[in-house]
C-alpha cells in the first residue's frame, strides 16, 4: 500500500513497483471511482498506466453515493482476484479512512442509522448552513471534526446522527476498531518539505485548470449534476461556486489550492496517527532515484525477494 498526501508522487512510483514486482493497482481514492472526473482527481491516464493493470476507477456515474463500507468489500474482492493470479496487490491512495478500513479488521457498524434525525439534520444544513451543523460537532465531538472537512455535510450529519442516536462519539467508535492487520502489509508512506509540497500542489492545480478542469466540472454542471457526494469532492466544489457566480474564477483556483494544501495536511495527520507507516522522504529531487531504489528493496525484503 502506497500512502500519502496529494501531489507527492504516488502514481509513478507505484507504475515502477508494479512493474518491478508483476504487481496491479487498486485505487485507493474515494472519487476516482466516478466517471468523467478526471482531471480534477488526478486520475492516471492510460500513457501513464504503461500497461500495468489499474482497479476501482470510472465505476460510479457522479450523481451516485459511495460508501467507505463499499470501497472495503470492492478492494477486498480485487485483493483476492489479483493475488490468485500471481500477482500483487497494490493500493496507492490517499483517503484515509478508506484505506486504513481495507487492511485492517475495520467493522461498518449500521447502529445509530436514524433517518428521521438525518432529515432533520439536513434541513438544518438547508436553513442554517452548513457552518452551524460544523460547529455542533466540534462542541460534541472535536476529535471527529478535525478529522471532516468542514464541507463534507454528508459526514458532518453521520457523526452527529451516530451521537445522538447511540450516545457515543464517533472518534470513540473508530478509536475502538481493532488495529490488527489483515494481510501482510508493506506500507509505504512517501512525504516531503512542507513547503516543497504545497509548491507542487500548487503548480499541480494551474496544470489541471490549464488541461481543462472548468470544462471537465461545467459538463457535470450542464448535465443538472449540482449536489450530491461527488461534487463536493476538492476540484469540484470550488469551481461549482464559480459557476452559481458566488466567486470570480481567480479566487475559486485560489481557493481549491488552499483547500488542497489543507487536505494534503489532513492527510499526513490521518496516516501518522492511525496507521504503522514506513516512511520515504522524497524532498530531495537528486535522491529520488536513490529513494526509489530503498523502498524497492524494502519491498523485495517483505517478499523474500533478493
Amino acid at each position: 500500500m502506497i500512502i500519502g498526501p496529494t501531489a507527492v508522487g504516488k502514481t509513478a512510483l507505484s507504475i515502477y513497483l508494479a512493474k518491478r514486482f508483476g504487481g496491479e493497482i487498486i485505487s485507493g481514492d474515494s472519487m476516482q471511482v466516478y466517471k468523467g472526473m478526471d482531471i480534477g482527481t488526478a486520475k492516471v491516464t492510460f500513457e501513464e498506466m504503461e500497461g500495468v493493470p489499474h482497479h476501482l476507477i470510472d465505476l460510479k456515474e457522479p450523481d451516485e453515493t459511495f460508501s467507505a463500507a463499499e470501497f472495503q468489500q470492492l478492494v477486498r474482492e480485487k485483493i483476492t482476484e489479483i493475488t490468485n493470479k500471481g500477482a500483487l496487490p497494490i493500493i496507492v491512495g490517499g483517503t484515509g479512512l478508506y484505506v486504513q478500513s481495507v487492511i485492517y479488521d475495520y467493522q461498518f457498524s449500521e447502529s445509530g442509522g436514524n433517518p428521521e434525525l438525518r432529515e432533520k439534520l439536513e434541513k438544518q444544513a438547508a436553513h442554517e448552513g452548513k457552518e452551524a451543523l460544523y460547529e455542533q460537532l466540534k462542541r460534541i465531538d472535536p476529535e471527529a471534526a478535525a478529522a471532516i472537512h468542514p464541507n463534507n455535510v454528508r459526514r458532518v450529519i453521520r457523526a452527529l446522527e451516530i451521537f445522538y442516536t447511540t450516545g457515543k462519539k464517533m472518534s470513540q467508535q473508530q478509536s475502538s476498531q481493532p488495529n490488527e492487520l489483515l494481510y501482510d502489509t508493506a506500507l509505504i508512506g512517501l512525504t516531503m518539505d512542507r513547503e516543497m509540497l504545497y509548491s507542487r500542489i500548487n503548480e499541480r492545480v494551474d496544470q489541471m485548470v490549464a488541461a481543462g478542469l472548468l470544462e471537465e466540472v461545467k459538463t457535470l454542471w450542464d448535465k443538472g449534476i449540482r449536489s450530491g457526494q461527488a461534487v463536493q469532492a476538492i476540484g469540484y466544489k470550488e469551481l461549482f461556486s464559480y459557476l452559481r457566480g458566488e466567486e470570480t474564477l481567480e479566487a475559486a483556483v485560489e481557493q481549491l489550492k488552499q483547500n488542497s494544501r489543507n487536505y494534503a495536511k489532513r492527510q499526513l495527520t490521518w496516516f501518522r496517527n492511525k496507521m504503522d507507516v514506513n516512511w520515504f522522504d522524497l524532498s530531495d529531487e537528486e535522491k529520488r532515484p536513490e529513494k526509489i531504489k530503498e523502498i524497492s528493496g524494502f519491498i523485495a525484503g517483505k517478499l523474500h525477494l533478493k
